[in-house]
């Protein structure tokens, strides 16, 4: 009897060992909440940097939970750790008050012995805020307004720190920091007709800048565009809340409408005088970048042509305004802007990227804009000039050398010779330079494993430190149950290689048969199929994969990364070899024997959002259903930049406006459509969303849509992403 209670009792305590350690080794589960509202998966970074001017130093915000300010503190470059607070945010009181500013963000002169303080930003558009700017002198620790008269934008230090620029209202003007005088430097500002030293929407939106006034490099003058709107048609949006909802007009120029006469000109802030540029007698193109050489007043201006594939760049003496050409680019398709165009301080050349060969390559011009040397070369593209340290000869760039879905960063010397990668973990690099070029800051992370920001000796490329692993979230991810993103290719019907990535369902059974969900998004030049750390999908798929959902991404024809043919293949066409190559996914995953071919969905947001209401149409026979979040669903009502970049005007391509937009196949419909927009959006109008239901009422196709009030293109804001992302939940476990 005792021999058998002993035993029994082992048993007991074994079964119970192991019951408890199977419970503490339990993943937990995903949920919305997680992903949406408590920061769950949130990564950490190195944020804010601001390099000193000797490149040994950097300075970052950090809240102070004693005082309940923020500080900014300057760090050892070579430790990570801090060695000063440069400004104790508790300080930062104007003369007369008790309370600190709340600042947003902050930029040091180049002397390092003033600092611009940004409080109460207001977001306008994409790239553009407005502000109450504040002036904070480090040695006698003083701190006032830039302006009294109303909230500034793009308030800008002059190169020696003796000024500071920036609009109100339309206007330019300076603040001569001696003397605390402001000065204006146009008056003929004003709102919906005239723009000075901004820019207007589109170009905003498209040429991806808002500030559009730019020191000279001895701080005497300023180049400034001016935009007159008074052609450009006006959108109306209405804003719902009050007992009568309110209006918000502004100029929106659509495919084949009317853009702005651009004008550039250049003020001395010595004499006051203000000289208009030549930028030749036709007014119906672009200027979608402006800058200064290194030679003294000269002026760069880019150029470029309604249907935006000739690009050339001018050099203008500002004294005069008269200008010549530099360099003249053309393609049969179209030419995409960029910000790679450097001059060299030795003042003789410059250094510009071009897909002329066939990929996005560097290519060295001496000014009269004669070619002396391309710089790289190959059947890879150039995605980012890092910086050229012309001290040792070098240029730093990112390219996708070694897989379209990678990003890595390289050195070629000025002859275009000693290529050195420098970069050699897989995955995505993003690269902050010194200003001395003696370090780099690389922040590196993969499609699986969250960021770290490490500190990197130039040339070289040696390792100093870790300055951020994300140790912390590393953990989190340990506690919860995921599922591997994987990369896949494969050749089509027509034989195109595709690049896709698969997130596949937890516990996953190769002899049964899961539905399937294509993300696309798909536009021209972009990429989804990354190498690189995406919080906010990846952990919607991984919570789709936890209820036996398998997760595809494949990066279409159109898209980055492979060159000019793949991407320029759609030029006039958008939608078609688009759409073919994700029904063509659909397909090729509806063949794997653990996949139900009869229950694959799509969703997209934006172009994904055309994307998969395209695949819902044209594609009906090879999608359950789909969702389209912020659709464009007719070329013809969206912005003239970037529509006639890619489908000419609708004046001259009528066919390539209307055969692949949405609203012309809504009577092909055979499967569960959601459909979501903000009433809110300044980009992709709710005209859209308008426009696709009545073509769907039209054609008796039943449809579920949402609209989300006053919210813009983003959808978001408190709980806005939570409800979004709870929205297309339900609807797939429904309908999927």
């Amino acid at each position: 009897m005792r021999n058998k209670f002993s035993k029994s009792l082992l048993l007991t305590f074994f079964a119970s060992w192991y019951f408890f350690t199977a419970l503490a080794q339990q993943k937990q589960k995903i949920t919305l909440e997680d992903i949406w509202q408590k920061n769950t998966f949130a990564a950490k970074t190195v944020s804010g940097v601001d390099w000193a001017k000797d490149g040994r130093y950097y300075t970052s915000m950090v809240a102070n939970d004693q005082t309940n300010a923020t500080d900014i503190i300057r760090y050892n470059l070579t430790t990570g750790q801090p060695i000063a607070t440069v400004v104790a945010g508790q300080d930062l009181k104007v003369a007369g008050s008790a309370k600190p500013i709340d600042f947003e963000e902050y930029t040091f002169s180049a002397d390092e012995q003033k600092i611009l303080f940004a409080t109460e930003t207001e977001p306008i558009y994409r790239h553009s805020s407005r502000s109450q700017y504040y002036v904070y002198d480090v040695k006698t620790k003083t701190l006032r307004p830039l302006s009294t008269k109303g909230k500034q934008l793009f308030a800008t230090f002059s190169p020696d720190g003796s000024r500071v620029a920036f609009v109100r209202d339309n206007n330019l003007f300076y603040v001569d920091l001696a003397s605390n005088q402001e000065k204006q430097i146009t008056t003929s500002g004003e709102r919906n007709k005239i723009i000075n030293g901004g820019t207007d929407w589109v170009y905003e939106e498209e040429f991806s800048f808002a500030k559009a006034f730019f020191w000279s490099p001895d701080g005497a003058k300023i180049a400034f565009y001016t935009f007159d709107e008074s052609q450009v048609k006006q959108y109306t949006l209405q804003m719902w809340g009050p007992l009568y909802p309110q209006d918000y007009t502004f100029k929106y120029p659509k495919a084949g409408e009317a853009n702005s006469v651009v004008t550039i000109s250049v003020v001395d802030l010595n004499t006051g005088k203000t000289t208009r540029q030549d930028i030749g007698t036709e007014t119906d193109i672009y200027i979608p970048r402006i800058g200064w050489t290194e030679t003294k007043d000269l002026l760069w201006i880019q150029r470029m042509n309604r249907l935006q594939n000739t690009l050339e760049i001018l050099h203008a003496n500002v004294n005069t305004g008269k200008t010549s050409v530099a360099l003249r680019l053309t393609d049969k398709a179209y030419i995409e802007i960029t910000d790679d165009l450097k001059y060299l301080k030795n003042g003789k050349q410059f250094i510009i990227s071009s897909d002329k060969d066939g990929y996005n390559h560097l290519y060295l011009y001496d000014l009269q804009g004669k070619q002396q040397q391309q710089l790289t070369k190959g059947n890879w593209d150039v995605t980012d000039v890092v910086g050229i340290d012309e001290k040792q000869g070098l240029v730093y760039y990112l390219a996708a050398e070694v897989s379209p879905m990678e990003k890595q960063l390289y050195s070629v010397n000025l002859k275009g010779g000693n290529k050195k990668r420098l970069t050699e973990t897989k995955g995505t690099h993003r690269i902050s330079m010194s200003p001395d070029f003696t370090y780099y800051l690389d922040y590196h992370s993969t499609a699986n494993t969250p960021p770290v920001v490490s500190l990197h000796t130039a040339p070289s490329g040696k390792l100093v430190k870790n300055l951020e692993e994300n140790t912390q979230l590393v953990n989190v991810l340990k506690q919860f149950d995921l599922s591997p993103l994987q990369f896949i290719s494969f050749n089509t019907s027509e034989n195109v290689k595709l690049n896709g990535y698969t997130i596949k369902p937890n516990n996953f059974d190769p002899t049964k048969k899961y539905p399937l969900l294509l993300f696309v998004y798909g536009g021209p030049g972009s990429q989804q199929v990354l190498d690189s750390w995406n919080s906010g999908n990846y952990f919607w798929f991984q919570m789709l994969a936890q209820q036996g959902y398998m997760v595809a991404c494949v990066d279409n024809r159109g898209t980055g990364g492979r060159g000019a043919a793949f991407r320029k293949i759609t030029y006039a066409n958008l939608g078609h070899y688009e759409t073919i190559d994700q029904i063509e996914s659909a397909k090729y995953f509806g063949s794997l024997p653990y996949v139900d071919k009869s229950r694959i969905g799509i969703w997209g947001w934006s172009y994904g959002g055309y994307m998969s209401s395209l695949a819902l149409t044209k594609g009906a026979d090879y999608f359950k259903a789909g969702i389209a979040v912020a659709p464009v669903t007719n070329w013809r009502y969206y912005d003239n930049i970037y529509t006639e970049r890619y489908l000419k005007r609708p004046q001259e391509n009528a066919a390539g406006y209307d055969e692949n937009s949405p609203v012309t196949h809504a009577t092909k419909l055979k499967g569960k459509y959601l459909l979501i927009h903000g009433t809110g959006d300044d980009n992709v109008h709710f005209q859209n969303a308008v426009a696709m239901e009545d073509a769907l009422i039209k054609a008796n196709k039943q449809f579920d849509s949402f609209y989300y009030p006053n919210r813009n293109h983003g959808i978001s804001g408190g709980n806005t992403r939570l409800h979004l992302y709870t929205l297309m939940t339900d609807f797939l476990l429904k309908n999927l």
